[in-house]
């Protein structure tokens, strides 16, 4: 039986697709392909899917099943070979639940990522002692260890910004006015963290529009939401919904423009990037009276 894996690589998500593709052209059903391997049907689905390890040994006989070209299967296999190869957030498997290593992963790999977060900063846009007390509020609560590594992989997931090598993704996200006037932690710590987003802000690869309460009820302010574009031709957008305890995530393409064409409009209620610089300055400055 394959052995689970709580956060794939996108490369294996794509492999699990291809894996999928190469089946139904060779007119196989997954019932039919487990018959052949003598293993459960859940099993084929799953390493399609990519919710369990793509093994070398199964995936080989599978593609010979499907009467796939040798040039083909050994250009297969030399994939898997690299996706096989841990992301760098498995590092953190301690305090990562298997939901959000998928984020992660998604994150790490995405060309472009729009979202919208509501109550507090983005997780990217994010300082470490910002961070550190929106965990301690959290639940479920956090020993003093977990909380420190919680932090340390939130800060690391930031690096995708302002990496030199795969160029940094785009980054869009809208916040509300409320992420920005409700305390977190001490005055001290909200004039850093809204420092930091003037700084951020500044970089070439990221937009930050706020909604301000003047602008009203807008068709995003129900819940936080993140949509991962990539260049891999495989990979469709993924639209991930958060909740308190798990996440979820969509391909299904009316879905997501809908939440894309909800971004779209909150753009509209929202400061433009020139206005949110202005009024980060002007938050910034009460903080300091």
């Amino acid at each position: 039986m394959s052995e689970p894996k709580s956060a794939p690589t996108v490369l294996a998500i794509v492999l699990g697709r291809r894996l999928a593709a190469l089946r139904e052209a060779a007119g196989f059903t997954a019932v039919q392909a487990a018959k052949q391997l003598r293993i459960a049907q859940t099993t084929v689905t799953r390493m399609e899917k990519a919710e369990t390890s793509l093994k070398y040994a199964t995936v080989k006989t599978l593609l010979d099943i499907y009467g796939v070209a040798h040039a083909e299967i050994e250009e297969f296999l030399a994939l898997l070979d690299q996706a096989r190869t841990p992301g760098w957030w498995q590092s953190f498997r301690d305090v990562l639940p298997d939901w959000f290593g998928v984020h992660v992963s998604l994150e790490t790999a995405a060309t472009d990522i729009r979202g919208y977060e509501p109550g507090v900063i983005p997780g990217l846009l994010q300082t470490p002692n910002y961070a550190r007390a929106v965990m301690e509020r959290g639940l479920p609560l956090m020993s003093p260890d977990v909380l420190e590594r919680s932090v340390d992989l939130r800060i690391r997931r930031q690096e995708i910004l302002t990496r030199e090598e795969p160029t940094p993704p785009q980054l869009w996200v809208v916040t509300d006015e409320t992420s920005l006037r409700r305390p977190v932690g001490s005055a001290a710590v909200m004039r850093e963290q809204i420092e930091h987003l003037l700084d951020v802000a500044e970089l070439p690869n990221v937009t930050l529009q706020v909604c301000p309460f003047e602008a009203g009820l807008h068709p995003g302010a129900f819940g936080p939401f993140t949509i991962f574009r990539f260049e891999i031709p495989e990979l469709p957008d993924i639209v991930c919904t958060d909740s308190l305890s798990r996440a979820g995530y969509s391909e299904d393409r009316e879905e997501v423009a809908l939440f894309r064409e909800a971004l779209g409009q909150m753009s509209v209620y929202a400061s433009s990037k020139h206005e949110t610089k202005k009024f980060l300055g002007d938050i910034c400055k009460e903080l300091y009276l």
